[in-house]
């Protein structure tokens, strides 16, 4: 997918890994709508209507979407049992999944609607969509269970929908990033963001949005990459943090 002159979509792209796509993306001069709680365009990605009517909106103005990076997400940081108190409360747990898991595929299943009216271009190609999972997919620690399983939903959804939009030349990728500078990683303790920081191998530092961005523009630019989940970490090692 050729980005200048495109028309992309970046929800959360009001701040954090989602602001430093939109300005990339902007700055390589594709026409950016920042679908965001915070943002210009007010979207709640968790409602139907509203994103709906977000993208209704972006097609009236340019005629098509080409790109959708999804970065709208939430953390949490909590026990199953904490040391006091009762057990988690369940609708913590649905309030996670609801925003993470359900909010990334009601995002994707509106934007390959979308996608599916464009013109076919090289390859075939009318649009790629980049959701954004994470390494707790894979390693989720004590204290992230309700993260850790939206997020392993988002990679486990990805290369099912990727085979089920290829004969409308639709990709379909997800970036599962480590540590980043976000406001994201601020619902962390601080003491375990200084725990993980310190497993990272190299660089031996938090990731940041530009570093993110640069992956999802190779991602957009690369027919060939489709159906996959790539972690961006640094080889993050395991870690024993108890996110409470």
């Amino acid at each position: 997918m050729q980005i200048a002159n495109s028309v992309a979509v970046v929800t959360g792209g009001a701040s954090g890994l989602g602001q430093g796509v939109a300005d990339l993306l902007t700055r390589l001069g594709a026409h950016v709508e920042v679908y965001d709680l915070q943002g210009d365009t007010k979207v709640d990605v968790t409602s139907a209507a509203e994103v709906e009517a977000a993208f209704n909106a972006t097609i009236a103005h340019h005629k098509k979407v080409d790109i959708v990076v999804h970065c709208a997400g939430i953390g949490y940081a909590g026990r199953m049992l904490p040391k006091e108190g009762g057990p988690m409360p369940l609708d913590v747990f649905e309030r996670v999944i609801h925003v993470n898991l359900i909010g990334t595929f009601n995002v994707s299943r509106l934007a390959a609607a979308a996608m599916a009216k464009n013109s076919p271009g090289e390859d075939g190609e009318r649009g790629v969509i980049v959701n954004t999972s994470s390494v707790a997919a894979y390693d989720g620690q004590i204290g992230q269970v309700p993260y850790a399983a939206a997020k392993a939903a988002v990679a486990g959804m990805t290369l099912p929908m990727a085979r089920e939009l290829a004969k409308l030349g639709i990709r379909v990728m997800a970036i599962a990033p480590g540590l980043f500078h976000t406001p994201l990683l601020s619902a962390l303790p601080t003491e375990a963001m200084q725990q993980l920081a310190s497993g990272i191998p190299f660089p031996a530092r938090l990731g940041t949005p530009g570093e993110f961005a640069a992956l999802a523009r190779h991602i957009i630019e690369n027919r060939y990459l489709n159906g996959e989940v790539i972690r961006l970490d640094g080889s993050l090692l395991h870690s024993n943090s108890d996110f409470r």
